[in-house]
């Protein structure tokens, strides 16, 4: 038997520190345990009671007369190190940790909690916790509510991973009052040993389980959850949907590029949960709205939608909603309306939303719902039901379940009564048709489904190799930086390191003198840039390092002097390494490439519209490396600027191959080159379509 199977289907479990005391954890987990047709054994360990519940009790774990699979822990923190021993010693598998004090308090805590995870270790058993509220398998074989929870789930198909006990009791809570039944549930809690990459890896192939639900505060390992989580996700199989909590930062840490600025661990979070193929939701509520959907309903094969309703203002709320969230409203065929004006009262509406009008009864759902759910343009329906004199809300209910039931389409139901309900949902909980309080949450769960169902059908995530890139150049730069202790490279030196990993960069040289500028610039040819080299100077353009346009060897050696009179009023203090001078390029659209290392997740790539005001307006989007052919394209069509690249008003579309290859070619040099921290490419001028593009501005930050 696995640990994680001696976790969720154990033979036999020791609750120790079970006890009869009212109101206490220890009771309410053996309580648990116990009532809810646990279908192995269960024995209470406690040194001072003889019985607990009319069960006989056991002095330790090592007095129980049987094997035991699974330990559930309930005793003060100072004691579990050695309950743990004891286990290990009883050749226990497992153990569950519920008690708390750990390194959730820091400091003491944490010390305490790594004597804890020494102890199961030398015992051989795997943990969970601690500090967590347990674990739930509602596999009828099995039954086991090893938790303190108050209520246990209905069996279901939507296994449920929270890393907040509180969480976890407030989601079990909600999923029993919306009817939503689960296959598993798990409080990983401080995650000392297992933890959600363990259960992700167990639930991908747990054949009662088909949707996967996080509630999470950070990842114990995100590459090992990326790689998980793409097959768990492969093809549609099981989604996945998470909430990550922690979204706005206390404090933003300083940063000397505009990629480190921009940056934070949500970013990162987002860019993993969107590569992975996993759905992050902001609520509860969400997350068990998009869950019955996935775990009840097929996937559209498109994002056309349908409305079928008895009211005319939800109808267009819906359809507003509908567009909202990214849905379209699907153009009923000709047939279809012909269908509807034929069997519905010449004051319906046969148009998308179909208005069935207030007084409608179950046959008019029934034929309405059928008609759109026939059309080959609607790829899924929204039925909106509100409660009038006339409605027989039972009677409709039935008539939705047993026409949806027959497509390969999903339906949504809307119902929007409060009294007199629980037949009705009954009735659409036992067909698999997911229910609603209101219109914009069955549109925006639709929504998700159609973004996922477009996700999965996606290339395989395959990561291109440059060979021709200089690695032998990159190392010699890096050490002379660091030999010379700079943790800034010098412009020059930034433009060596891409020119050797093939980016588009225009020549240059690196000069000492005016004299030096003028001759460089002849040999580049008119028009030149020339740039001040500084290790101390960041932004050049505010002290007025830069000049750019110069069409002959007087203005090269005129603008070497103002820059560098520019500089030492600006910035008396700031070293001058000489000056840039630069192949002048033409004229593209602005476009800014950078990395920031985050500690957690590791380079973190970016692209937006770049320029001076790339801060202001934020119109970037973060990826984790390394990133495929195909991401680096999404990364580009996701901006909402794009229309700005793709061809606008006239305009030629940019060169969007080469920003692609652009990004590729980053992502392999960062994960090349582990030194570096920071880097941006501001702008990358990016040039019409079939004309490539040039690296303008660049700047790059080792680690500390």
């Amino acid at each position: 038997m696995s640990y994680l199977q001696a976790i969720f289907a154990p033979r036999a479990v020791a609750v120790i520190g079970a006890t009869s005391r009212a109101g206490s954890v220890g009771r309410a987990v053996f309580e648990n345990v116990l009532r809810h047709g646990y279908a192995g054994v269960v024995y209470p360990v406690n040194p001072k009671a003889a019985s607990i519940m009319s069960v006989r009790a056991y002095p330790t774990v090592l007095d129980i007369p049987d094997l035991v699979d699974l330990a559930i822990v309930i005793v003060p923190r100072d004691t579990v190190p050695h309950i743990l021993a004891e286990c290990g010693e009883k050749g226990v598998k497992a153990a569950i940790v519920i008690t708390a004090g750990f390194k959730e308090l820091g400091g003491e805590g944490a010390a305490h909690e790594r004597q804890v995870l020494e102890a199961a270790r030398r015992g051989d058993l795997r943990l969970l916790g601690p500090n967590c509220l347990g674990v739930i398998n509602t596999d009828p074989q099995v039954s086991l509510n090893g938790s303190f929870a108050g209520v246990m789930p209905l069996p279901g198909n939507v296994a449920l991973v929270s890393q907040s006990g509180a969480v976890g009791t407030a989601a079990l809570e909600y999923a029993h009052g919306e009817r939503m039944g689960l296959s598993k549930f798990v409080s990983v809690g401080n995650k000392s040993d297992l933890n959600e990459n363990d259960f992700l890896a167990y639930l991908k192939d747990d054949p009662l389980t088909d949707v996967i639900l996080f509630y999470l505060e950070d990842l114990a390992d995100p590459s090992r959850f990326f790689k998980l989580a793409q097959e768990v996700g492969e093809k549609g199989k099981k989604p996945i949907l998470a909430i990550k909590s922690g979204r706005t930062a206390a404090g933003a840490r300083a940063a000397s590029s505009h990629t480190g600025a921009l940056a934070g661990s949500d970013e990162a979070y987002d860019a993993l949960f969107a590569q992975c193929g996993v759905l992050r939701v902001e609520s509860l509520e969400e997350l068990f709205d998009y869950a019955a959907a996935f775990a009840w309903q097929p996937l559209p094969k498109g994002n056309r939608v349908a409305v079928v309703t008895n009211a005319g203002g939800l109808g267009i709320m819906t359809t507003d909603a509908a567009e909202r969230y990214g849905l379209t409203m699907a153009s009923l065929a000709e047939a279809t309306m012909g269908k509807l004006a034929q069997g519905l009262p010449p004051a319906a509406s046969v148009r998308n939303p179909v208005d069935i009008l207030g007084d409608a009864k179950e046959d008019r759902y029934s034929l309405a719902l059928e008609a759109v759910l026939n059309d080959p343009g609607v790829d899924g329906v929204i039925v909106i039901s509100t409660p009038q004199l006339m409605t027989d809300l039972k009677a409709v209910a039935t008539a939705v379940a047993e026409i949806g039931s027959r497509f390969d389409k999903p339906v949504l139901v809307c119902q929007m009564a409060l009294e007199n309900i629980d037949a009705p949902l009954a009735i659409l909980t036992q067909a698999r048709i997911p229910h609603y309080h209101f219109p914009e949450e069955a549109a925006r769960s639709l929504a998700a489904m159609a973004r996922y169902a477009l996700s999965v059908g996606g290339p395989a995530y395959e990561v291109k190799h440059f060979a021709d890139v200089d690695k032998v150049t990159v190392a010699r730069v890096l050490a002379g930086a660091r030999a010379e202790k700079r943790r800034q490279l010098l412009e020059p030196e930034a433009h060596e390191i891409f020119r050797a990993y093939g980016f588009p960069t225009l020549p240059f040289r690196w000069v000492k003198s005016a004299g030096e500028a003028a001759q460089a610039a002849v040999k580049l040819g008119f028009p030149v840039v020339l740039k001040v080299v500084s290790p101390d100077i960041i932004h050049k353009i505010d002290v007025g390092g830069v000049k750019v346009g110069l069409h002959n060897m007087e203005e090269v050696v005129n603008a070497y002097r103002d820059v560098r009179e520019a500089v030492a009023a600006a910035q008396p203090r700031a070293r001058r390494a000489g000056a840039l001078v630069q192949k002048m390029a033409p004229p593209g659209r602005e476009t800014i490439l950078g990395m920031t290392r985050d500690p957690l997740f590791g380079p973190l790539l970016m692209f937006g519209l770049g320029g001076t005001y790339v801060e202001i307006f934020k119109d970037v989007i973060f990826r984790v490396a390394p990133i495929s052919e195909e991401w680096a394209c999404r990364m580009i069509r996701e901006l909402k600027g794009f229309p700005a690249l793709a061809g606008f008003r006239g305009q030629p579309p940019a060169d969007l191959e080469a920003i692609a290859q652009c990004l590729e070619r980053l992502s392999q040099l960062v994960l090349d080159f582990p030194d570096f921290q920071e880097m941006d490419i501001n702008p990358l001028a990016v040039f019409n379509e079939g004309q490539g593009a040039a690296v303008l501005d660049a700047r790059i930050f080792l680690k500390g």
